[in-house]
């Protein structure tokens, strides 16, 4: 039985050209010291990754956040995390689970019967596998007020189209716009 509302969130955050990371993988470009003076204060980040209950990313996506979290801690949290790898990473938590198997049986049998609030945090391969399996309910995504010129696009080479309906979008005061679209079941 699924658990009731179950959502599968894709989140990215890209440069407004759809590049995810430079190809060295930093992140500096996250900062940004732009001011848009219509935009809203976001929500405070520790009360808003609260209501996520499970997140899910790739090996790459995973291994670049072991090396983020020696700079500035592990960012998910005590919150269940699943990487979807067939490589023998490190486990450096106890709420870290490496996965390889079958995505839809990871979704339907162990993900949406026992969280509500489920987050695809990366990367661009476990991502178009998650569109294309129709797996992910909506996608936001958040826009960073850059042109990267170069680096490691969001979308690439999904090979089908996939129809989304907006459901909203947020400006905020930093310059960055979050996009939030469902992802239509055709």
């Amino acid at each position: 039985m699924k658990k009731k509302d179950s959502i599968i969130t894709i989140h990215m955050v890209s440069s407004i050209d759809g590049m995810i990371a430079k190809n060295d993988n930093s992140i500096s470009w996250f900062e940004t010291t732009d001011n848009y003076e219509k935009g809203v204060s976001g929500q405070e980040p520790v009360e808003f990754l609260k209501t996520i209950d499970c997140y899910i990313m790739g090996a790459r996506t995973y291994e670049h956040a072991l090396e983020l979290s020696k700079l500035y801690g592990w960012a998910y949290g005590d919150t269940p995390t699943i990487v979807v790898t067939n490589k023998k990473l490190p486990i450096e938590r106890q709420n870290i689970e490496l996965y390889a198997g079958d995505l839809t049986q990871l979704v339907n049998d162990r993900l949406k019967p026992n969280y509500k609030n489920i987050w695809l945090a990366g990367g661009a391969s476990l991502t178009k596998d998650f569109i294309r399996l129709h797996l992910a309910d909506e996608i936001r995504l958040s826009i960073l007020p850059i042109i990267l010129g170069d680096g490691k696009p969001f979308f690439d080479q999904i090979g089908q189209e996939q129809a989304l309906h907006l459901k909203d979008v947020t400006a905020y005061k930093n310059g960055m716009v979050e996009l939030w679209y469902e992802i239509r079941k055709n």
